[in-house]
Formats: C-alpha cells, sequence, structure tokens
C-alpha cells in the first residue's frame, strides 16, 4: 500500500524532534542535549490512531458487541486493537534549523532542501523555556519567538529562491511573452516543493491577489510566498516537555497568539519512557491513554492479572507516580498520539479499505478457501479529502484499465464519486476492460 503523505519533524536543535520521532515510531534516533544531533534526516514510519471499518455496526453479519468482523481483523500493515487501527504514515526528522538558516547558517540550507517533499509540518516547540534560539542551554527563554521565526525562515528560503540575482524580472517577461496565467507560472516556479495547480489557486486566493502577475509588486510578492508556505506547508505546533515548571506561562501564551485546533500539548521523553517500561514487561500500557497499570495496581484485581509483571523498586515507583500527576492525570495523556492525529485533520486525511471480496472484506476472490479469506481488512490507505474513487484506484493500480468499482453491499460506483469517512471508502476494484 502506498505510504505517502509525508509528514515533516522541524524545530530549532535540542527542542525534543528526535525523542519525539521515537516516541510516535520504533526507530532509535539519536538523542542528546547538544545541537545538530541530527544532521542527516531520518525517515520512519508512525501510526496514525483512526477507528476502524472493523467496528462499524452498520456493516453486514457485524451485529453484536463487540462486532465479529473485530476478531478477524487482521491489518497487513499496522495493528488493530479493540476497533481503533493503527495505520503507517510516514515521517521525516531533519535537521535542526536556527535563526539566519536561509543564509546558509548551521544546517539552514540542507533543513530547507530536506523538507520540500513534506505534505505538513509538526513544529516542536520546546516550551520549557531551557533552551535559546540555537538549541542551546538556558533560563527563561520565551518559546513563543521560536514559532514566528521559524516560518519566517521558511518564507525568506522561498522567497530568496524566487527573486534573488533577477529572476522575478524574468520570470515575469517570460510570463507575458508566452502569455501564461498567474497559476500556470507560478506552479512552474513551486513544482520544485511539490506544488500542484490546486495548491497554487488556494495560494492565490488566500492571498487576495487577483491581479495579473506581470503587475505585481515586492509586497505583493511577498505575501503570495507567505500564502504559499501556509498552503503547502501546514504546521501543528506540538508544545513538548509540557511538565516543566515554567511550561505553563509559555503555552498560555502561544495559546493566545495561534488556533486551538494547531496546537498540541505533549511530552515526548514520558511517552518514550512508557513504551520503555511496556517492552520491560514493567507496566501495561496503551500509547494515547491517560492509564498505566504496575504489578501492584493489578494485584488489587487478582494474582493471576499482575502475574504477568514486573515488580517495580521503589525508584521506578517514584518516577511513575511523578509522571502520572505531571502529565497523564493533569493532560489526559502524553499527547503524542495527538500529535499525528491533528496534522491528519489539517491535511483533511481519509482512510479507505480496498478489498477483494466485498462480500467477506477479505483479501480472498469470491468462493475462496482458506486464512487469507478469513481476515478482513488487510489493508489501509489514506487519502487527502477530496480524493474520487478513481484517484483511489490509481494510487493503488497505476495505469491498469478498471472495469468496474464496487461499494459495501455490491454497489456500483464511479471514479468521480468522492471518498468520505464512511461513504465509498470501503472499495473493491475489477481490473479489465468494462
Amino acid at each position: 500500500m502506498p505510504r505517502d503523505p509525508l509528514i515533516g519533524l522541524v524545530g530549532k536543535p535540542s527542542s525534543g524532534k528526535s525523542t519525539t520521532l521515537n516516541s510516535l515510531t520504533d526507530s532509535s534516533s539519536k538523542v542528546g542535549n547538544f545541537p545538530f544531533t541530527t544532521i542527516d534526516p531520518n525517515r520512519a514510519i508512525g501510526y496514525l490512531q483512526i477507528p476502524c471499518a472493523c467496528s462499524r455496526t452498520s456493516l453486514p453479519g457485524n451485529a453484536g458487541a463487540p462486532p465479529p468482523l473485530q476478531s478477524r481483523c487482521k491489518p497487513n500493515y499496522g495493528a488493530c486493537q479493540q476497533g481503533t487501527r493503527s495505520v503507517p504514515i510516514e515521517l521525516l526528522d531533519v535537521a535542526g534549523l536556527v535563526p539566519g538558516a536561509h543564509q546558509g547558517r548551521g544546517l539552514g540550507n540542507k533543513f530547507l532542501d530536506d523538507l520540500r517533499s513534506a505534505d505538513a509540518l509538526i513544529h516542536v516547540v520546546d516550551v520549557s523555556g531551557t533552551t535559546d534560539a540555537e538549541g542551546k542551554a538556558t533560563r527563561g527563554y520565551d518559546p513563543s519567538q521560536d514559532i514566528a521565526w521559524l516560518q519566517n525562515e521558511i518564507v525568506r528560503w522561498i522567497h530568496g529562491n524566487l527573486t534573488r540575482e533577477g529572476k522575478w524580472a524574468s520570470i515575469k517577461r517570460r510570463h507575458i511573452a508566452v502569455k501564461a496565467s498567474s497559476v500556470e507560472t507560478l506552479q512552474g516556479q513551486f513544482s520544485g516543493y511539490g506544488a500542484n495547480s490546486a495548491i497554487i489557486s488556494r495560494t492565490l486566493d488566500h492571498a487576495h491577489v487577483k491581479h495579473p502577475l506581470q503587475d505585481w509588486d515586492d509586497p505583493t510578492v511577498e505575501r503570495v510566498v507567505e500564502s504559499f508556505v501556509e498552503t503547502k506547508f501546514p504546521t501543528v505546533l506540538a508544545l513538548n516537555k509540557i511538565d516543566h515548571p515554567d511550561a505553563d506561562k509559555n503555552i498560555a501564551k502561544i495559546a493566545k497568539q495561534h488556533p486551538p485546533e494547531r496546537l498540541v500539548l505533549c511530552s515526548a521523553i514520558s511517552e518514550v519512557f512508557l513504551r520503555r517500561l511496556v517492552k520491560q514487561n514493567y507496566v501495561r500500557y496503551i500509547p494515547g491513554s491517560e492509564f498505566v497499570d504496575t504489578h501492584e495496581d493489578l494485584l488489587e484485581i487478582s494474582e493471576e492479572e499482575a502475574g504477568g509483571l514486573k515488580e517495580l523498586d521503589e525508584k521506578l515507583k517514584t518516577r511513575i507516580e511523578n509522571l502520572k500527576d505531571m502529565v497523564l492525570y493533569r493532560f489526559g495523556s502524553t499527547g503524542v498520539n495527538q500529535v499525528l492525529t491533528r496534522a491528519s485533520e489539517v491535511l483533511g486525511l481519509v482512510p479507505v479499505f480496498p478489498v477483494k471480496n466485498i462480500s467477506t472484506f477479505g483479501s480472498g476472490e469470491p468462493g475462496a478457501a482458506g486464512g487469507d479469506r478469513a481476515a478482513v481488512f488487510r489493508d489501509c490507505l489514506l487519502v487527502k479529502k477530496g480524493s474520487t474513487v478513481g484517484d483511489v484506484y490509481r494510487k493503488i493500480m497505476g495505469d491498469a484499465p478498471l472495469a468496474f468499482t464496487e461499494t459495501v453491499g455490491g454497489v456500483r460506483v464511479g471514479e468521480e464519486d468522492e471518498i468520505q469517512a464512511g461513504k465509498n471508502d470501503i472499495l473493491t476494484f475489477r481490473v479489465g476492460r468494462a
């Protein structure tokens, strides 16, 4: 199954980007309290948690509690636990950015080139105020500054690529000579960032630019570039290190400056710690939950329940209790899973479940026997809001001819029908000439 889109993790050095990546995946990025720990971009697979199609009571043969299909849901990639599915999504942790990066400071040019292919950004912000703009240790730093200058660095980089050394004058001359539209000319200039005509059209609408490109003055070009950055790289702010004593005042200031749907409070190091304890068999913990069960907790239920976990020493008990008090009980979770959820919402992602057998939702052909046929909803992919049935088919099958497509109940749907959550999102395709 295809795994785009790509979500980039950005931020200054030592903001917790690599720890956030580790908390979202099973990767082991180098982590340290010094600038430029990450030099080369790290690609990894994170897991977005969504309601799985196997939990829908409206599906044939799925009446009862729990729905019978849940016991047979066995994804090829990711997992499904009690109707909550973990869908793979590709992440990119790029080198840390510092002020002046667009002029080549630090690893700036490399950072900016690495993020070209990203569809959305997660900006990891150190809200503890214990690292300055360059990632060096300090106290009392205002992290709201990081959000402003990082966005500005991306704008300055793209603006420079568009206008340096008289390039903009040349673009305007060619634009007039070939009688191109503003969308066509800008798409050609921004194609290196993965821009299509729809993105360019939204950019111009957002910038409120209606007059011809050849008449644009410098402030108009600046406004168009700013609008393009906001449109092409929608950004979620992951406010990290929320358990630090100075975090509350910094979070309050940032919350006044940015829309709530773009903010997520998180403690990446807490999530990494809890997952490590799960692997070492010290606790039971489901990522995204506010509950952590220890041997002592489960012993109150029964010895059988507690028997599978190791007993904790006093030092580990204290650490877990502090984590509960400072993070889980205060904020409801470590916030890490919510970071990916918010990024998917900003992108408008819709999950689609392609199956071979629309009657059984299995991977076997109609009439086939065996274990493959018993397993349901083996595959799931993420598409952008507004995608059609034809878009999904081409994403999976490429240029192969399509005979017809069916959804639940054997109902045929057209290539132009739109994909929506709960509608036209369970599909079977028949290859060949209609």
